[in-house]
């Protein structure tokens, strides 16, 4: 759910060249949240009602509220249509019915309300007698007549999952979203959950750079003034980003957006921020990963701690993310990759991936015997497993280091 650039309030603090998004907090806007409830139970109970009816519904619910602009009005109605379904004209029914319609009542022109000497042709008769001629009631034929029209599509199904505090928690992360639209660049700095945020990274198509900082790693997107820059789309790949950040722990973020005057301010959000995202992970990629971890909880690791995907391997826009690190005192790292039953292109595209990190670290591979022949030989020690990997098997492989 995002809203449009015309929907969304953001605060500039010119002197410390900062910009914040508007946010609802439970301190100073508690009273939306039984306003939020009402909007929610407008939309259950305005299922078959147009869109425009529905806005109509959210205005006069927040019309009272001082402090909510028409652009927070229009932000709600925004992210409950999203939230909701509303049945679309995709055959085109509608501008059928209304060219038949209008046809129609064109031979009868002008149309009034009473007829008298000069005009016989009264409004209410013409359409019955439409009605009459298309075998359809009038109210069922009006009811219609615009469907293809955004402003009078029918809602179908309304927002399924989302209560009130959920509805408030979309409206902050949707602020912070819009802000980013106007985004120059982004720079995260990670300490965890290096792989969640590199696939949102990649499922929003950004382009980055990365590079160790600290015991982590600083994430730097570029933003559409050095990639596109008469156009708003990598701003708005950056908003695409933002919940997949949200659901990760153990990073912050700086953004410089373009604001007015064409000057640039900071925005700054980390998890401390408290906005939640309503996205949700795996914790694993497999239950072969799953087991093998829970497994190695319990086993004797002789000092080895096994960490799940906590090392990046990076070669320009090329990323690899190793499934586990095995870590030792005196030993340093290891890392594990895991290759499981999967298609022949997959294994074709692993096998690439590997020969093109093959040197950047001590890479184990724990292969699946099935497999085993489709990843060819890499100059990498390698242990194969039939239905689950073993941490005997694993061990077995660190005792020789």
């Amino acid at each position: 759910m995002m809203l449009t650039k015309e929907q969304s309030i953001l605060h500039f603090d010119f002197q410390n060249q900062r910009v914040h998004p508007d946010r609802l907090t439970r301190k100073t806007h508690a009273h939306y949240l039984p306003l939020a409830q009402q909007m929610l139970a407008a939309y259950r109970q305005g299922v078959g009602q147009p869109r425009r009816t529905l806005h109509k519904s959210i205005r006069l619910i927040l019309q009272n509220t001082d402090d909510c602009s028409t652009r927070r009005i229009a932000a709600f109605c925004k992210l409950l249509d999203d939230a909701s379904e509303y049945r679309k004209d995709t055959a085109s029914k509608a501008a059928k019915l209304r060219e038949r319609v209008f046809l129609l009542a064109a031979t009868k022109h002008p149309l009034v309300q009473a007829t008298d000497q000069l005009f016989d042709h009264a409004e209410s008769e013409v359409k019955q007698q439409i009605a009459k001629e298309l075998n359809r009631e009038w109210d069922e034929i009006e009811s219609v007549l615009f469907n293809d029209v955004i402003e009078f599509h029918p809602l179908i199904q309304p927002p399924k999952e989302l209560d009130a505090g959920g509805l408030l928690r979309c409206y902050n992360v949707a602020q912070t979203q819009a802000a980013l639209y106007g985004a120059l660049s982004m720079t995260v700095w990670a300490e965890r959950d290096f792989k969640q945020i590199m696939r949102y990274a990649k499922l929003a198509r950004l382009m980055h750079s990365i590079e160790p900082h600290g015991t982590g790693y600083r994430l730097r997107f570029d933003g559409p003034a050095s990639v596109v820059r008469s156009t708003r789309r990598y701003g708005v790949a950056l908003a695409k980003f933002l919940p997949g950040l949200l659901s990760a722990e153990g990073w912050r973020m700086q953004a410089t957006v373009l604001g007015p005057m064409q000057q640039r301010y900071a925005l700054r959000l980390s998890p401390r921020d408290g906005l939640r995202s309503e996205v949700r992970n795996d914790d694993f990629d497999s239950d072969l990963e799953k087991s093998f971890y829970e497994a190695w909880q319990q086993a004797e690791t002789a000092g080895w701690v096994l960490l799940r995907e906590a090392t990046i391997l990076h070669q320009g826009q090329s990323v690899f993310m190793p499934d586990f690190t095995l870590r030792h005192p005196i030993h340093g790292d290891v890392l594990l990759e895991i290759v499981g039953f999967w298609t022949p292109e997959y294994l074709q595209e692993k096998g690439r991936t590997l020969n093109r990190f093959r040197d950047s670290g001590r890479i184990l591979l724990a292969i699946s015997h099935s497999v085993a022949e489709s990843i060819p030989e890499l100059g990498m020690p390698r242990i194969e497993y039939n239905t689950k990997l073993s941490p005997a098997r694993v061990l077995k492989y660190l005792k020789t280091l």
